[in-house]
């Protein structure tokens, strides 16, 4: 899964004139590793074709229209789970303690909760246990998924991909929480929405252990969320 997890994350990170030039070995560590499904592969595959026909920069300005204009696609995974609440920094302070305890040390100026970020991190766990990660958020990428379906981008297809690697089913009703809170920030002041405003996701399905940064945003009346394992 190691190659497949950084290949999208190359894909879902700004456009580059390196990416750009290596997407032939892109695609091909995706096509060839396994992990994804034919339907996967190709709800990528306008994605790769941008790669090669367009312009880098006519990618980088689409990328920036999509995802740096609007907090309903922020790439920040924190962002919808916390808004601006004083929550978030703690969050992100564990999510970087586990970073560092598995020996995994950010060199770029990123947080931690950054998604290409994160699965940089997840390629260099196991199997099993990058899968666990992957499904904590995967509520947040589910709603992604709408959001980028709804407006068609081609960006789709690599939350797709997740939510396949994942291999969890989100709550439907966590990701219609998520998708209504962002409608609700597009209709009012991001102050209104945000402040001191946290999601609790409602699950139905059966808890699993649960990894020390999850543990720590439970024990603290948080977060609450259903497909969080190790």
């Amino acid at each position: 899964m190691k190659r497949t997890l950084r290949a999208l994350a190359l894909l879902l990170d700004y456009p580059s004139e390196s990416l750009k030039t290596h997407i032939a070995e892109v695609r091909e560590a995706l096509e060839t590793e396994g992990f994804l499904r034919p339907d996967s592969l190709a709800a990528l595959k306008r994605l790769l074709d941008n790669f090669e026909v367009l312009p880098l920069l006519e990618l980088q300005m689409n990328y920036s229209e999509l995802f740096d204009n609007s907090r309903a696609l922020s790439l920040h995974f924190f962002e919808h789970i916390h808004g601006e609440s004083r929550d978030r920094g703690q969050a992100m302070l564990d999510l970087g303690e586990e970073y560092v305890e598995r020996g995994c040390y950010i060199e770029r100026d990123e947080l931690p909760d950054f998604i290409p970020m994160f699965l940089e991190f997840t390629s260099c766990l196991p199997v099993s246990e990058a899968q666990d990660w992957l499904a904590q958020p995967a509520h947040v990428f589910a709603a992604l998924l709408e959001r980028l379906e709804d407006r068609k981008s081609e960006y789709a297809g690599i939350f797709s991909a997740l939510l396949t690697l994942a291999q969890e089913k989100p709550d439907p009703d966590a990701v219609r929480e998520l998708v209504e809170r962002s409608k609700a920030s597009e209709e009012s002041s991001i102050d209104d929405v945000w402040e001191e405003e946290q999601v609790t996701f409602m699950a139905s399905q059966p808890t699993k252990p649960v990894n020390t940064i999850v543990e720590r945003l439970k024990a603290a009346g948080k977060l609450i969320m259903s497909s969080s394992d190790t």
